[in-house]
């Protein structure tokens, strides 16, 4: 393994440990915990609002592609053709 990710990795477990230390093991942490808590779960709410967004969107911008081939003839079946004599 390259040593320099490994001490990558050790840096970032390290501070992911301090991170968490403070937040769970001292009184400030613990209120900062209480203030990030409902803030999490409004950005929380806001993230499922966007994706149910996002996902009516892609569902009419499907309905639309089929509707536009269906119109054009190209959904699946071959256009109709005049009879050439």
């Amino acid at each position: 393994m390259n040593n320099s990710r490994e001490m990558a990795a050790t840096i970032v477990a390290a501070v992911i440990g301090g991170v968490a230390g403070y937040l769970f093991f001292t009184e400030r942490g613990r209120s900062v915990r209480r203030q990030i808590g409902p803030a999490l779960e409004d950005f929380s709410r806001e993230l499922m609002s966007f994706r149910n967004t996002a996902q009516k969107a892609a569902g009419l911008a499907n309905e639309g592609w089929k509707l536009l081939n269906d119109t054009l003839g190209e959904g699946g079946k071959p256009p109709a053709r005049s009879p050439s004599g």
